[in-house]
């Protein structure tokens, strides 16, 4: 019997570090990503010359404070569910 509860609690035990586990990872790359986000000013410019546009500063940071805009709300919206 006792060699049935051991295997019991050893598989709770990991199942459980597993959950605890992949909750952390998922907010600690949501914090990761929102100290760092994936586009920057650089990037949306680089990307405006390479479509043939001539980027200028005002531009930029338009389009940066949009996908700002946008990931702000997204997040709002999901956490709203």
């Amino acid at each position: 019997m006792n060699l049935w509860l051991a295997i019991f609690l050893i598989l709770a035990a990991f199942l459980g570090g597993m959950v605890a586990g992949m909750f952390l990872a998922r907010r600690q790359m949501e914090d990761y990503l929102e100290k760092n986000p994936p586009l920057n000013e650089d990037v949306v410019r680089t990307m405006m010359s390479s479509m043939g546009q001539k980027p200028s500063e005002a531009k930029v940071q338009q389009v940066v404070r949009q996908i700002n805009k946008q990931q702000k709300n997204a997040k709002k919206k999901a956490k709203k569910k």
